[in-house]
């Protein structure tokens, strides 16, 4: 496994420290599930982290550190509103979801992305984010990059400005961040 990384592509890393101990502490607490949602895929289950308060409190304050003041946290659904709203809360920010497609009540701006087996869409409100403002994208994993580069372009849109991406898990052998230059891009912990 990797160790954690924290950079933008091409340039040096931030005032984020690596934390082996934190590392180490994630990687005892995230459960493998082979073959599900379906065979062939090796589900990464965070809730043994999420029912351990210590190694919460560490991995979200992890997860807002180093990124300079922000506005607001958004996260990606489902999974990185349990990661977010907290770090969003650590760092005085206020939270937004970034929701998949019909599931919020206001009128949207959506963005489609592509999947191994199709196309998936998700949808901020358009009153989400005001130009100017600085926003930190958390999730729980970053795989393919799509989910986090559609997240970026609903930020843009609205006329913010991504402060950077915060993620638990890298599966870097899927090469996500390539979908991500020119950005600030932080995993915990990359595998």
């Amino acid at each position: 496994m990797a160790a954690a990384q924290d950079q933008t592509a091409g340039s040096p890393a931030t005032a984020y420290t690596h934390d082996p101990a934190l590392e180490q502490l994630i990687r005892s607490k995230i459960r493998d599930v082979p073959d599900y949602p379906r065979p062939g895929i090796l589900f990464k289950d965070i809730t043994p982290l999420l029912a351990d308060s210590a190694a919460l409190r560490s991995v979200v304050a992890a997860l807002g550190a180093g990124f300079g003041p922000v506005d607001l946290v958004t996260g990606i659904e489902a999974r990185g509103f349990i990661l977010a709203a907290p770090v969003a809360a650590c760092l005085g920010a206020g939270f937004v979801p970034v929701r998949k497609q019909g599931k919020l009540p206001a009128a949207t701006y959506a963005e489609s992305y592509e999947l191994e087996y199709g196309t998936a869409t998700i949808e901020v409100h358009t009153d989400a984010f005001e130009p100017g403002q600085r926003v930190l994208i958390v999730d729980d994993v970053l795989a393919t990059g799509g989910t986090a580069r559609a997240a970026v372009e609903l930020v843009r849109r609205s006329g913010a400005e991504v402060a950077g991406i915060s993620v638990l898990l890298e599966l870097a052998a899927l090469n996500g961040r390539a979908k991500l230059a020119g950005l600030e891009v932080r995993a915990l912990l990359a595998t």
